[in-house]
């Protein structure tokens, strides 16, 4: 059913969830940790909802801030642990 999320669909769903979040559009590219937008609290937030919405587990290495500084990085994050979950033969 939601096997072919799409690295377009994920990015607008992570923006929607953090734009909604912080009552802002937010870019895609934009360090939201150095823009003050996300605390160390939401970043906490931000990987449980990955986890929940895009069935990912995010463990260990995957847990650095760099991974989260950006939505383009979220969504590079979620593309590759659903790729190394589910091989993409077809």
């Amino acid at each position: 059913m939601d096997q072919a999320v799409t690295a377009e669909a994920t990015e607008q769903a992570i923006t929607a969830f953090v734009s909604e979040r912080v009552k802002a559009e937010v870019p895609a590219d934009q360090d939201l940790f150095g823009s003050g937008l996300v605390s160390s609290m939401f970043a906490m937030e931000l990987v449980v909802h990955l986890e929940q919405a895009f069935s990912v587990q995010i463990l260990g290495d995957d847990l650095k801030r760099d991974n989260f500084r950006t939505i383009e990085a979220m969504t590079a994050l979620v593309v590759r642990l659903r790729g190394a979950e589910k091989p993409a033969d077809d």
